[in-house]
């Protein structure tokens, strides 16, 4: 498998002087944590096995989000928390997309054009829910940023899971949509495209003079949640590309794959490996930043209230089964090896980052 640190320990002089003027500090530090990412520089940890005074010495992996091989089991955990909400409806997948006009403001402009993003589509989604004669109340939503396309151009959109179903605060009564259909595509584009250029107007910054008056929204069922929820977890806290998707590295360019979204069909893109590095850099979002949100009663603090819905709706819950964290196994006799202090401190500090 070609590994991403690789290409990036290989070409990192040559990505410098093509992109350097086009990257902020968060895209250096992405660079930087995966050219050292388990190498000494990330620190080292000692296990020593007792029984036959085995010793083994690991390099801690630099823990970036923008890292394929890192954060395997924060992507698990965020999965298996997500499960333990899902209800017994129908969920729907609406995507909110920033025309191409605004890309190059959303991109010199990202924390505050990402926030609006995230603002204007829960605003527009809560409006219609509340005047919704079946809804009448607030819905709860799991919103994730992608800001990539498959064939990973900069193209900022917004995800948004919701069961068909919504609370009334006064009564904390569950209402369900019984319909296949949520809400109008194109009604809620001239909604959200009205919330969105007034928040960015608040924040008193010019936005393009030639705006397309239609925006696209798409609203479509995908059924009980589940696979919709295991199609947001590839990309939030490993990258933008699965590694199993490069296919060729030779004579300085790569090869990589990607389904398209019109055929269903596995296309190939290639470029030079610099070209490549900055399609999967240019996608680090800004320092603290969170990719992924919850609203209404799918909240953190509204526990509570999911618990009374799932409660009225029967749901049973399996046991929630976090990743355990791997053990280290002696490589003579087959016991657990016992972790003893740093023996050596990382030269820059870590990248936990979510």
């Amino acid at each position: 498998m070609i590994r991403l640190v690789s290409l990036a320990r290989q070409y990192q002089t040559a990505f410098l002087s093509t992109y350097q003027y086009k990257m902020t500090s968060e895209h250096a530090q992405a660079l930087k944590a995966l050219t050292h990412c388990r190498t000494p520089a990330c620190g080292e940890m000692q296990y020593d096995c007792e029984p036959c005074q085995q010793k083994q010495i690991f390099c801690h992996s630099c823990g970036h989000r923008s890292c394929p091989q890192c954060q395997h089991r924060t992507n698990s955990q965020w999965l298996a928390r997500q499960q333990q909400k899902l209800l017994p409806a129908n969920y729907f997948m609406v995507t909110f997309t920033l025309p191409y006009q605004l890309r190059d403001f959303a991109w010199r402009h990202q924390k505050t054009a990402y926030a609006a993003l995230f603002n204007a589509s829960v605003e527009t989604l809560n409006t219609f829910a509340k005047n919704d004669k079946q809804l009448l109340g607030k819905l709860g939503m799991t919103a994730v940023l992608h800001t990539h396309s498959r064939r990973l151009e900069y193209h900022p959109h917004l995800h948004v899971l919701i069961p068909a179903g919504s609370t009334n605060s006064s009564r904390t009564l569950w209402r369900e949509k019984s319909s296949q259909y949520f809400f109008n595509g194109r009604a809620l584009s001239k909604v959200f495209r009205a919330k969105f250029l007034a928040q960015i107007k608040a924040a008193k910054l010019n936005i393009p003079k030639t705006l397309p008056k239609k925006w696209i929204v798409q609203c479509q069922s995908v059924g009980r949640g589940e696979p919709a929820l295991k199609y947001l977890s590839r990309y939030l806290y490993r990258g933008v590309i699965t590694e199993k998707n490069i296919l060729k590295h030779q004579d300085g360019n790569v090869t990589f794959r990607y389904k398209d979204s019109q055929t269903k069909s596995w296309q190939t893109r290639t470029e030079s490996a610099v070209k490549f590095l900055w399609l999967v850099l240019q996608h680090v979002l800004p320092k603290g930043f969170r990719r992924t949100r919850d609203y209404g009663f799918l909240h953190g603090n509204s526990k509570q209230l999911l618990q009374k819905i799932q409660l009225s709706l029967k749901v049973t819950l399996a046991n929630l089964h976090l990743p355990i964290k791997q053990e280290h196994l002696c490589p003579c006799c087959h016991n657990q090896m016992i972790f003893t202090p740093f023996i050596k401190r990382p030269r820059f500090g870590f990248y936990r980052t979510s």
